[in-house]
């Protein structure tokens, strides 16, 4: 039976002082309520469950530290920026194989072509959601394309460049012709159905870091498909049944060697990791994960 809710707002000071009372120890308590002032209590509250001796009477185990809960969101937001920009880079390949082979297979305007796509409705759904996406843009070449040309949306390597990446996703899942989505996977060294699960995965990955959720220790509720064959050896260094963060960073390392094989975001990782010191079993780590191929490349250009 619901009740009303009747707990009164606190101040920062009472916040730490409540902090205190469960256990928690403070090197100095301004600059918790300053933290808390900028942060929330209900944000941190998020990490500082793994501290908690008893979960109901929210008593903190001893020793737990305030600095410790900080260096735990710290890390995190550092950790959410991270993965964005490998999946920035992973989207912006994504559409551009999208945009080239469908060209190339199927023409300049093959996005208005619902023969295309496995399901009219959803097709009709995604043209009316490009179209809107293509409306609201304020880019040069696409009011230059959209005043000087008839079709309804400006050709595909245009209207690409304005699509988000959820929409990317949807297009893929829905587009019927398997040697174009083979060739789109083929550049990734992955079969086309587990392309499309990387998509939607990472889609919903990169929601929860632009509005700015907990990353470290999330259980997602789309996980990427593994594939015991392609690419080779890439599944075994996975965690099978996982819902957290490891497998999704395993998927950005290959994806980022293969498109960015110079890059410097394994190192980038590794160096968060170790800098932060946190428990990465929370992330479904392995104990081996070092000593895995995937985690030993080594890039030279950012």
């Amino acid at each position: 039976m619901k009740v009303p809710f009747s707990k009164p707002a606190t101040s920062y000071a009472q916040q730490v002082s409540q902090l205190q009372q469960r256990g928690m120890e403070f090197d100095d308590p301004a600059q918790a309520e300053f933290y808390l002032q900028h942060l929330n209590y209900y944000r941190l509250g998020a990490y500082w469950l793994p501290f908690e001796a008893n979960h109901g009477a929210h008593s903190f185990r001893p020793g737990t530290r305030f600095s410790d809960v900080l260096n735990l969101y710290l890390f995190d937001r550092e950790l959410r920026l991270l993965v964005l920009d490998a999946i920035e880079r992973v989207e912006v390949s994504v559409r551009s194989q999208w945009a080239y082979q469908l060209a190339h297979l199927h023409g300049p305007h093959a996005h208005l072509d619902d023969s295309l796509a496995f399901n009219s409705h959803r097709w009709q759904s995604n043209f009316d959601k490009l179209k809107e996406e293509v409306n609201r843009s304020d880019e040069t070449f696409i009011k230059h394309l959209r005043n000087n040309y008839i079709e309804a949306l400006p050709p595909i390597w245009a209207v690409c460049e304005v699509m988000s990446l959820g929409l990317l996703s949807r297009w893929y899942n829905n587009l019927k012709p398997m040697p174009t989505r083979r060739a789109i996977a083929a550049v990734y060294g992955v079969d086309e159905k587990v392309l499309e699960s990387w998509l939607h995965h990472l889609s919903l990955v990169r929601n929860t870091c632009a509005h700015h959720s907990r990353l470290w220790n999330r259980e997602f509720t789309i996980t990427p498909l593994l594939t015991r064959n392609k690419p080779a050896g890439l599944s075994a260094q996975c965690q099978n049944r996982s819902r957290k963060l490891y497998n999704t960073l395993v998927i950005l390392l290959h994806c980022m060697d293969t498109i960015a094989p110079q890059h410097h975001w394994r190192a980038r990782l590794k160096d968060l990791i170790a800098r932060h010191a946190v428990v990465v079993t929370s992330m479904d780590f392995p104990s081996n994960w070092q000593n895995l191929p995937i985690w030993q490349g080594v890039g030279a250009t950012p």
